[in-house]
Formats: structure tokens, C-alpha cells, sequence
């Protein structure tokens, strides 16, 4: 089922990382094992071998893999503390990975976690170190051997400044094995390893065309512990890490440390603190370290506010001069379970798990309105609004899950964006008619081929409909869908209870009160039963394509034998195998319905209706699934071209009642309590 969860405020350590082992045995109990045997590990689900290297393409060069202690004499796992000095760039286009690993040694606790300091090459080393990584609502432990590729002893991928130095080149290793091959690696934003270092979500602002409220944003997210970056964009390579007349850099990672307001000659003056990860290279302008604008501010405030910004890289800046000389701003905004008890402010979480999957939830994007309702939806209601405001602050984040490691299977990123809607009271999936007639109150900015798509929005208090989707129908991906919220919001997956409404069958006609119709049926019925006034289930087929034939409305070319026997399956209650003509009878008012609706769906009078629309047929005929278990369905019965023909229509609606009479005979079907039961008794019955 997808997954729904809420977070709260717990500290980082209480959050326990998964085993990512084929085994599952944990990083401790690895190591134990070597120094028992007195051996040093090796990685069997990420060996070294070429194929870790390189999925696309040969191994260009003679590489060898080697260990630290036959690369030098000694070996540390961290010198003097991890910075940024210890990250410089291998031979992988992996740029974007860099960017973050040096954001991350700022900010300790986060570099604690993902590089636990439980580890070095002097006590306890059994060739085996271990890495924490956020992966779609979970953190995980990585464990990698020490092995690392290298042409004449020398590391050809990521490496410290300094020789004996191996945190950064281990840590790439363990980020590549968790996509399956170093080369997966390639391409990427910065953005996307710090959520994988943090488990937060990213935020991006273009300075120049920011919301006015940019300095609220940005305090608050300071406030929540949120890690933050700017840069200046460069027009061509001969401008990187070029230094303007102010003292900036351009195409570089800046960090963004702080956020004030003070009183200045009468007024009230925005700044913002920036730290240049060189450590020195600093901004010369107004409100630089020794500009004389200080002069003119209270002693005390200045002493607060200038004890930590000496010539260590980190300056202050107006903050129009700042939008004014950077034009992008990176917020990584973390999650309560990444904080400390002591950060100010927190936000409300919601995540759901789910997929799109063709000919049932697959549905593309709101240009397809005949497919686009049967994608996921998503129920928020916002009760409170923020303090000292009348609106929400909502940060909804769609991520696609696993493409880069899909990469060697051929398979990139899908192009993906999300809609939100004012939601109508009905708690079931919203059908077609209304985004017919509703227009969107939000949504992504655009679709995208990026991992995640995220946008900040304001809303009123009210009930939102959020459809994640992607751009075009029929394609295929898992995904994980973040709601942060300001304050506490109500979140639900719609169309998530599995229920039917199937009243009791009225009693058949007695044989002298029987219409024209049901005469004429008795004599085809007699004609094929025994001495037993029986027919089984080849006996039906017979029968029922003989009279569906003479209905020209219906296009098919007949009904199969397994489709029979689920009928009797469904229609014979005294277990005989087969069906008597009051039996018949029952079932002959229930087809009727069922033919009905096939042709409400059949529009185009082909002998076949749209998968997508099966949850509209079945809830027509009083069933109702979830997403899971209409995926099952289409896959099971959906042709290539997503149709499902009048044969396959009826093997699914007569199985389905079956398994939900099944239940309600057994006295166990309660609303929303049976939901695996019913999920296991499907794929049985619908052999799926």
C-alpha cells in the first residue's frame, strides 16, 4: 500500500538507518566478523570490478583497486577535522555531489550523521567503513569495502588535498554503490545529494525575480536549521571563480550563516551573513567587516552581531545588495527528525508513497483530461494559518524514486510537476467532470526531468486536492510526495478504502410468473441441461454466447471458459459445479447491468473500454478499490493499448463480487480492516 507517515520532532540519533546488505547484517557485525577471522572485507554486492566503475562503456584505462594502506604508509580516515580542503574532483562528472560534500562539513551534525566517526584504519580496521544516507523516507547505512580504483597509486575519483586522507573518497564510494555504479553519478544538482545527506527538501529562488517576503522565507528557514547556499551565475566557463571589483566569486558555493534586522540612523536595515568556504575572499562593500556603517549602530548590537565575522571568509551584506549581486538561493529545508530539540521552529510533515503505473494510475498530466483524474490523489486540509499571518505556507515536493540507479536499465528521469485544487467534500477519487470544470489554485511551476519538483505556496485555511503526475500519460515510476506545512495540516490518499455496496440479490420470479424474456431463456437452458436441470460451465459458454451473439451493441468475439467458470463460481450456491435455471435467472438480471455499464464505457462501440476507466465502472457496480488493487486489475486484464474487451470486463466484475461476497459471508468484511486480506484474495482470484 502507499505509504502515509507524519513526522515530528525527534532527535537525529532516534532515527535508526536500515541495513542495505543482501544479508541485512549491520555495519558492526560485519567488521566483528572480519577481526574474528582476521580478514579484511569484501564488498560482494558492490565488488571491484569494472562493472561498479561502468555500465555504458569500457573501463578506458588499467585500473587497479587498491586500499589505503597500499596507497600509503598511514592512513587516516580524517585529518584535523573534515572541510572543505579535503574535496577535490576524480575523474567523474560528479561536480554536483562535490558541491554539497563541502556544504555538508559545515554543518557538523549533518556531517556526523552521514559520516559517522565510528571508523578509522588504526583500532578495530577490518577494510570495512560505513556511510547514512536519506533515500525516499529512510535513512540507510551503506558499508563499503576500502577498495578504491586507482591508475599508479593514485586515486583516479574523488580525493582529499592531502594524501593520506580518505573520508571523501570512501563517502563517494558508498553514495555510487547505493546507485549501483560510480558512473551513475554523472550529471546532477547540488540540491539533490544535500536532501540525500539531510533528508530535507530543496527550495531554489532566483534573486532578481524572488516573492517579496524572500528575507522571511529565508529567516525562518535559518530558524528550522535549514542549510542554505547562493551563487552568482557565470555566462561562460572563462567566468568561473572569477573576482568581481565587491570581492565576490563568481560561479562559487557560497554559505548563507545568518539573518538580521536592526535599527540604522532612524530606520530598520535587513542584513544577511555569507561565508565564502575559501575562508577568506570577502565582500568590500557597505556593511563589509570594517565598512563605516557600524559606526552608526548601537555597541551592543554590533559587538552580537560582528564577534564571529573577522577575516574568516564570512561577511554582512544589505540585503538588497545581496539580491542585487547573487542571483540564486538554495534552501535545503530539513525535516523534524534531521533537527535538534533546541532549533527554534520546525515543520509539519506529511509523505505518501505511490507509483504511476500505465492502464490504471498512470494518467499524465491535465492535457490528457480523459486520463488525468485516475492518477493519485491527495487530500490536505489546512486548519491553522501561520503566526501572524492569514494564510498557509505549504512546500510540496514531488520526488521520482531510483531512476539514476534505473540509468543501466535504459530508463532517465520522467518528465514530472503536480496540481493543486480546492478538494470537494466527497472523500472518494475525484472523477473526470471535475477538473473538467475546476481550474487548478496551485502548481508546479513547470513539468520537469528532475528527481524533484518542489514549490512553496500560501493558501487559505481550506481542503486542497493534490495530484502528482507525470507529463504524459502511460508511463511508468515510483514516487514520494513530501507536504511541509508551517503548522500541523491533515493529509489522506483519496480513493485509499476498499469497500462494496452489494445489496442482496431479490429472489427469482416462479416459473409461471416468468417475463417473455425468461421463457425464452429456459428453453435454450433446457435444451443443454441433463436429467439434472443443470448446465456446467462449458454448457453456459455455450449458451451465453448464443444469446449475447444476436446483441449487435456488443462487439466480441465471445465469452472464454474461465470466464464461465467464474460465473458459476460466483452463482452456485449449493457447491455443485453448476448452475440451475433459477440460478441462471439471478445472475441474467446482474449481467444485464454489467452489459449496460460496458456500454456507458464502451463509447466508440469497438468491444472495449478503457482501463482507466474501470474504477468508474466498478464503482458503478458498487465495488471499490484502491489504487493498489486497481493496478493489479490492470495489469491483469489491459491490453497494450491500455483496453480492456467485454470478455476479460466480465471475468474481472464477476470475480471481484465473488471475492467480496466471499468476505461478507465469512463475517469479516469491515470497512478499511480486511484491506490485505482482500489484496491476497484478489491476486489469488485474479491470478496476478
Amino acid at each position: 500500500m502507499p505509504l502515509q507517515s507524519t513526522l515530528s520532532g525527534r532527535k537525529p540519533s532516534s532515527v535508526q538507518a536500515e541495513s542495505t546488505q543482501w544479508d541485512g547484517k549491520t555495519f558492526e557485525q560485519l567488521r566483528r566478523e572480519c577481526l574474528q577471522k582476521g580478514v579484511l572485507f569484501e564488498d560482494p554486492d558492490f565488488p571491484a570490478v569494472d562493472s561498479s566503475l561502468f555500465f555504458s562503456q569500457s573501463v578506458p584505462v588499467q585500473i587497479q583497486w587498491k586500499r589505503p594502506k597500499e596507497i600509503c604508509q598511514n592512513p587516516k580516515f580524517i585529518v584535523g577535522g573534515a572541510d572543505r580542503t579535503d574535496i577535490c574532483q576524480g575523474q567523474l562528472g560528479d561536480c554536483w555531489l562535490l558541491a554539497a560534500i563541502a556544504s555538508l562539513t559545515l554543518k557538523k551534525d549533518a556531517m556526523a550523521r552521514v559520516v559517522p566517526p565510528d571508523q578509522d584504519f588504526d583500532q578495530n580496521y577490518a577494510g570495512i567503513f560505513h556511510f547514512q544516507f536519506w533515500q525516499h523516507n529512510k535513512w540507510l547505512d551503506v558499508v563499503v569495502d576500502d577498495r578504491l580504483p586507482t591508475v599508479r597509486d593514485r586515486l583516479i575519483m574523488l580525493h582529499s588535498a592531502s594524501n593520506d586522507e580518505f573520508w571523501s573518497a570512501l563517502l563517494e564510494k558508498a553514495y555510487a554503490k547505493l546507485h549501483g555504479s560510480y558512473e551513475s553519478l554523472k550529471g546532477g544538482s547540488t540540491m539533490e545529494a544535500m536532501e540525500d545527506f539531510t533528508g530535507g527538501v530543496g527550495e531554489v529562488y532566483e534573486t532578481k525575480s524572488a516573492p517579496n517576503d524572500l528575507f522571511s522565507i529565508m529567516k525562518k528557514a535559518l530558524d528550522r536549521g535549514s542549510m542554505m547556499g547562493c551563487s552568482i551565475d557565470i555566462t561562460s566557463s572563462a567566468e568561473s571563480e572569477a573576482k568581481t571589483s565587491t570581492g565576490l566569486v563568481k560561479g562559487h558555493a557560497y554559505s548563507i550563516t545568518g539573518l538580521e534586522e536592526l535599527r540604522f540612523r532612524g530606520q530598520t536595515v535587513k542584513l544577511i551573513r555569507v561565508r565564502n568556504p575559501w575562508g577568506q575572499v570577502e565582500w568590500n562593500g557597505a556593511w563589509s567587516d570594517n565598512s563605516r556603517e557600524w559606526d552608526y549602530v548601537d555597541r551592543a548590537d554590533k559587538d552580537r552581531i560582528l564577534q564571529n565575522s573577522l577575516e574568516d571568509g564570512e561577511f554582512w551584506m544589505e540585503f538588497e545588495d545581496f539580491k542585487r549581486n547573487y542571483d540564486k538561493v538554495e534552501i535545503c529545508n530539513m525535516t523534524p527528525d534531521a533537527l535538534d530539540d533546541d532549533t527554534k521552529r520546525q515543520w509539519a510533515v506529511n509523505v505518501f508513497e505511490g507509483n504511476w503505473i500505465r492502464g490504471s494510475t498512470a494518467g499524465g498530466c491535465r492535457n490528457y483530461i480523459d486520463t488525468f483524474w485516475t492518477n493519485p490523489q491527495f487530500r490536505l486540509q489546512l486548519e491553522d494559518a501561520d503566526d501572524d499571518d492569514d494564510v498557509c505556507s505549504v512546500v510540496i515536493a514531488l520526488m521520482q524514486k531510483n531512476r539514476r540507479k534505473l540509468r543501466k536499465e535504459g530508463l532517465d528521469l520522467e518528465t514530472i510537476g503536480f496540481a493543486v485544487y480546492e478538494a470537494p467534500d466527497d472523500e472518494s477519487q475525484v472523477e473526470k467532470d471535475f477538473f473538467r470544470y475546476h481550474p487548478s489554485k496551485a502548481r508546479s511551476r513547470t513539468y520537469i526531468n528532475m528527481r524533484e519538483v518542489s514549490e512553496r505556496f500560501t493558501l487559505p485555511p481550506g481542503k486542497y486536492l493534490l495530484v502528482p503526475t507525470t507529463f504524459q500519460p502511460h508511463h511508468e515510476a515510483d514516487f514520494l510526495i513530501r507536504i511541509f506545512s508551517e503548522k500541523k495540516a491533515d493529509a489522506v490518499e483519496m480513493g485509499s478504502n476498499v469497500d462494496a455496496d452489494l445489496p442482496d440479490p431479490p429472489m427469482p420470479s416462479p416459473p409461471e410468473e416468468e417475463t417473455d424474456e425468461e421463457r425464452g431463456l429456459r428453453r435454450l437452458f433446457d435444451q443443454l441441461a441433463g436429467d439434472d436441470k443443470a448446465i456446467s460451465a462449458r454448457e453456459l459458454q455455450q449458451m451465453l454466447n448464443g444469446v449475447l451473439s444476436r446483441r449487435k451493441e456488443i462487439q466480441f468475439e465471445g465469452l472464454s471458459l474461465s470466464t464461465c467458470h467464474s460465473i458459476i463460481n460466483l452463482m452456485d450456491v449449493d457447491n455443485t459445479g453448476m448452475i440451475e435455471f433459477q440460478e441462471f435467472k439471478v445472475f441474467w438480471e446482474k449481467m444485464k447491468k454489467w452489459i449496460m455499464l460496458f456500454l456507458a464505457f464502451d463509447t466508440d462501440r469497438s468491444g472495449k473500454m478503457s482501463s482507466y476507466e474501470l474504477r468508474s465502472a466498478l464503482k458503478a457496480a458498487g465495488m471499490q478499490l484502491n489504487n493498489q488493487l486497481l493496478q493489479l486489475v490492470g495489469l491483469r486484464f489491459a491490453d497494450d493499448e491500455y483496453n480492456i474487451d467485454f470478455d476479460d470486463y466480465l471475468t474481472c466484475i464477476v470475480r471481484l463480487e465473488n471475492m467480496f461476497r466471499v468476505f461478507q459471508a465469512m463475517d469479516k468484511y469491515k470497512r478499511g480492516q480486511v484491506k490485505m486480506n482482500i489484496m491476497q484474495f484478489l491476486m489469488l482470484s485474479m491470478n496476478v
